[in-house]
């Protein structure tokens, strides 16, 4: 008896398909990590000395290879840099959030408030 409540509710569930949910393309991008900033001089480097190699797994693991035998000092512009990145994106991603919430950025409206705008309406009229 449990199992037919279970299939007769399961069906009315199974009928109904839930979607991915759509990817917004103006949301900005997450900023890479300081190992992907890393990576990407690294990828330039390796394969002007190395222009045979195009396996991408091979690549990775010498980048990888390297990158642990990093010390913290070396390491240090690369975290820095992913720093900044980050910052920027906080900064994208609160306009964005603003934008999609209905915040002032996405009204238009002005810095002034709704009291200094009245204000000088007033003073207009005299």
């Amino acid at each position: 008896m449990k199992a037919r409540a279970k299939s007769s509710g399961g069906d009315s569930r199974l009928s109904v398909k839930k979607g991915k949910a759509q990817k917004d393309p103006n949301k900005p991008k997450r900023p890479p990590s300081a190992f992907f900033v890393f990576m990407e001089e690294f990828r330039k480097d390796y394969k002007e000395k190395h222009p045979n190699v195009k396996q991408v797994s091979v690549i990775g693991k010498a980048c990888g290879d390297k990158w642990k035998s990093l010390s913290d000092a070396e390491k240090a512009p690369y975290v820095s840099k992913a720093e900044k990145l980050k910052v920027e994106y906080t900064k994208k991603m609160d306009a964005y959030n603003n934008k999609q919430s209905g915040g002032p950025t996405a009204s238009g409206d002005s810095d002034k408030s709704k009291s200094e705008v009245n204000d000088e309406d007033e003073e207009g009229d005299e």
